[in-house]
């Protein structure tokens, strides 16, 4: 049986207070290491490499492999790629070796391949790399962004949820949060986002919610319509995505574009239903997304009061977290204020009317 307890949930630097947590699922998963297979066969170099591994010494194979990469023969090259590929997911120390043996440039070049294996392994031995902070600023500044993008658009599946994966590594280094949006990254992101199986949605959604703690990548999701699956994600409640969807949204909807196009893809009636009957953690997400939106705009909090959310409001206001609480008791001040506001507006008008004053 689940046990939900209090916690503070920490995500990309920024931690949401007082959120009620399942046991210890979080809402995002990092990209981690590839979760692809090993060696086909037992190659006589997955043996060396296996030896390699268990050996305090790999230093001599880093340097063959780093070679092998910019073989004329592709076939040399799969397999240093994937070599490296595996030395790098297997031995953390291993990464800042590959790295400083000059693995790099040539990695990204593979990334470049027509060859989709070729691309793969390129891919996910950068992905690899970006897990040791050392390498991610070498990594972006030898020009693997537009390549990941490239990846990200027309690579195979696991080329495109690596290379997302890897974006995401590199975005960790807030600099180059705005290089990735600049080189196109967040439409194919949001492609990804809508059609890729599972763990292409994870990655993608975790992917955007760090690219878009910046204000000019925020638009662009917006305007690559994000909304969409965003909203389809948080309305499924076997999707095990909702979390991961709402905390994107949450992101997002602090620029003015977003929240009519959160309006008109339906998610008034899913952040409704979700502050009626889900977890406490996506209740209070839902619930301060609904604040956000109703703020500033009196059309919306009518909207929010037809969709019946007064009575889960006010239930989230006895029952929720601290923040919730808080964020609920505000939200139900906010829908009370429409018919107030609107006939203070009309006494107004009339006052203004009787006494010749212009409106």
């Amino acid at each position: 049986m689940e046990t939900e307890v209090q916690s503070n949930f920490t995500y990309m630097g920024r931690t949401f207070t007082n959120l009620s947590i399942n046991g210890s699922s979080s809402a995002f998963s990092d990209c981690n290491s590839d979760r692809s297979g090993e060696f086909p066969t037992a190659s006589s170099q997955s043996r060396r490499l296996f030896l390699a591994c268990a050996s305090e010494n790999s230093d001599e194979l880093i340097q063959q492999l780093v070679s092998d990469l910019e073989s004329s023969s592709i076939d040399e090259q799969k397999q240093a790629a994937i070599e490296i590929r595996l030395l790098a997911k297997n031995k953390p120390e291993n990464r800042i070796k590959i790295a400083r043996a000059g693995a790099i440039k040539p990695l990204i070049s593979l990334i470049s391949s027509t060859d989709p294996q070729l691309q793969e392994n390129g891919v996910t031995a950068i992905l690899n790399l970006s897990l040791c902070d050392e390498n991610k600023e070498l990594i972006a500044a030898s020009g693997a962004i537009k390549p990941l993008v490239r990846a990200l658009k027309v690579g195979t599946s696991t080329s495109r949820e690596n290379a997302a994966c890897a974006l995401l590594r590199l975005s960790q280094v807030e600099e180059n949060k705005i290089a990735i949006g600049r080189s196109g990254a967040i439409p194919p992101l949001v492609n990804l986002l809508e059609t890729g199986n599972f763990r292409g949605k994870k990655d993608a959604s975790t992917a955007l919610y760090s690219l878009c703690s910046v204000k000019e990548n925020k638009v662009r999701a917006v305007q690559a319509g994000v909304m969409k699956p965003l909203v389809e994600l948080m309305a499924d409640f076997s999707s095990n995505m909702v979390d991961k969807s709402a905390f994107v949204v949450s992101e997002l909807i602090s620029v003015p574009e977003a929240r009519p196009a959160l309006v008109d893809e339906g998610g008034i009636p899913v952040l409704v239903e979700i502050v009626e009957v889900g977890t406490q953690r996506q209740k209070e997400i839902a619930v301060a997304i609904l604040l956000q939106i109703c703020e500033d705009s009196v059309a919306y909090r009518t909207m929010v009061a037809r969709e019946g959310a007064i009575p889960p409001l006010v239930a989230l206001s006895q029952t929720g977290t601290s923040r919730a609480k808080r964020k609920a008791e505000k939200l139900i001040d906010l829908l009370r204020q429409p018919r107030s506001s609107n006939a203070a507006a009309t006494a107004v008008a009339r006052t203004s009317r009787t006494s010749g004053v212009p409106v």
